[in-house]
């Protein structure tokens, strides 16, 4: 349990990282690209292998690697956008909700069985999203604002399904460890195309409080990931329970934090919102 608690404890601290950059004045893209470099180094550290870069473009999930980097750059760029904008629970719940996609994926592709609680658990996410993300503002700035999480919702969907895609018919179990990192690396690689471009009309000042702000959310999120993947080797909890429990800890603790941190206001709305999260969260995961 102590590995899950870990997890939780990391992936809800990247939120909060999202968030400070706003108030440290961090600029994210810029912060990101570090992030996955300092990903990709802590994925190379904890390999045990050896590394032999020539052979991995010859990898039959190399090309994955590259889609899902441009993947990553942009989701996580969204996230942030959402942890600013809209707060740290709008960025949690949207992320967390993003799990009836690769759902429906293995309803399609891998003619999984979908039962009514199923069905309404996505429902119930669905609905999670939109009231998770209701502000007391204008009208037609909570349509705009709506753009956001669902972007979210829609991309780390599109991440994990493309994960449990790419891991299930192209990597090898071996692979694992080299595969996470190079996908960092090219998450990195895009990311610094992005910044070599936008820098010709606009000069990128490499600043020591970008760097932090890339190391502070790298760290997190790599150790997000070993620790959910050490936590899925626990003898007592099987692959469901782990998820469930990860997920639901990760909304309630991140807005939790939300609250005590930054003072974030939730409306009556939004904690139905975030109710609905959980429960579909259990629905989709457990039944």
């Amino acid at each position: 349990m102590i590995y899950l608690a870990l997890s939780v404890l990391s992936s809800s601290f990247i939120f909060v990282v999202f968030k400070l950059f706003t108030h440290f004045k961090v600029e994210t893209l810029f912060a990101i690209v570090v992030n996955y470099v300092v990903a990709c180094f802590a994925g190379l550290i904890f390999y045990r292998g050896d590394v032999s870069l020539p052979e991995i473009p010859e990898k039959p999930w190399f090309l994955g690697t590259v889609v899902l980097g441009l993947l990553f750059i942009l989701v996580f760029n969204l996230m942030a956008a959402t942890a600013q904008r809209l707060g740290v629970s709008v960025a949690s719940v949207a992320t967390k909700m993003s799990l009836v996609i690769p759902v429906l994926f293995g309803v399609a592709i891998y003619r999984e069985e979908l039962g009514p609680l199923k069905i309404l658990g996505i429902v119930l996410a669905l609905a999670a999203v939109y009231f998770a993300s209701a502000k007391t503002r204008s009208v037609s700035f909570q349509k705009a604002s709506l753009l956001l999480p669902l972007s979210v919702f829609l991309g780390s969907g599109i991440i994990d399904t493309s994960i449990k895609y790419i891991q299930e018919f192209y990597v090898k179990e071996d692979d694992y460890p080299i595969f996470s990192a190079t996908v960092f690396a090219a998450a990195a690689v895009t990311g610094i195309v992005f910044i070599v471009i936008t820098s010709l009309k606009k000069p990128v000042k490499i600043s020591i409080r970008n760097v932090l702000g890339g190391i502070a959310l790298g760290v997190p999120n790599y150790f997000s990931i070993y620790f959910l993947l050490k936590a899925l080797q626990h003898d007592s909890l099987n692959s469901a329970s782990v998820f469930t429990i990860n997920n639901v800890a990760i909304v309630m603790f991140s807005t939790l934090l939300g609250i005590l941190l930054f003072k974030e206001q939730i409306s009556t709305k939004n904690w139905g919102g975030i109710g609905l999260a959980v429960i579909s969260i259990v629905l989709v995961a457990l039944f």
